[in-house]
């Protein structure tokens, strides 16, 4: 009887807490620097370092790594927790498109990376609370 181990996770395909990382920082920096995102950045803090660091943590879980996030604040409810701010298409657009150019620059496997951005753009898409 042969053992057939899992596939394994995108945490895993991606490189680990250091990719992770890396791409979290590089989105934020993107977020930064791109006046089109405006819109998006002026909902975050000046100092962004506390979304960097609750973003790794959501991330390393649901990449299916260790669930951080889960550990210290509890289950995401992601929709939940950014119902405050008013995201409509033009802010889920925004923030794909840091997204998208993260991925580009950071991710090295074609594959990998249309994965992760088809999965992005659902849960960016979930995270509409307006019309339009």
């Amino acid at each position: 009887m042969s053992q057939t181990s899992a596939p394994p996770t995108h945490y895993q395909r991606i490189g680990g807490e250091t990719v992770v990382r890396q791409l979290v920082q590089r989105f934020y920096r993107i977020m930064d620097e791109l006046p089109e995102t405006y819109g998006i950045r002026k909902m975050h803090a000046e100092n962004l370092a506390g979304a960097e660091d609750k973003l790794f943590k959501f991330l390393s879980g649901w990449m299916g790594g260790p669930q951080l996030f889960v550990q210290e604040f509890g289950q995401p409810f992601l929709r939940r927790r950014h119902f405050p701010f008013a995201i409509g298409a033009a802010e889920r657009d925004q923030w794909l498109l840091c997204m998208r150019q993260t991925l580009d620059e950071v991710v090295t496997d074609p594959a990998l990376r249309e994965e992760l951005f088809a999965a992005f753009t659902k849960v960016a898409d979930h995270m509409r609370n307006q019309p339009g």
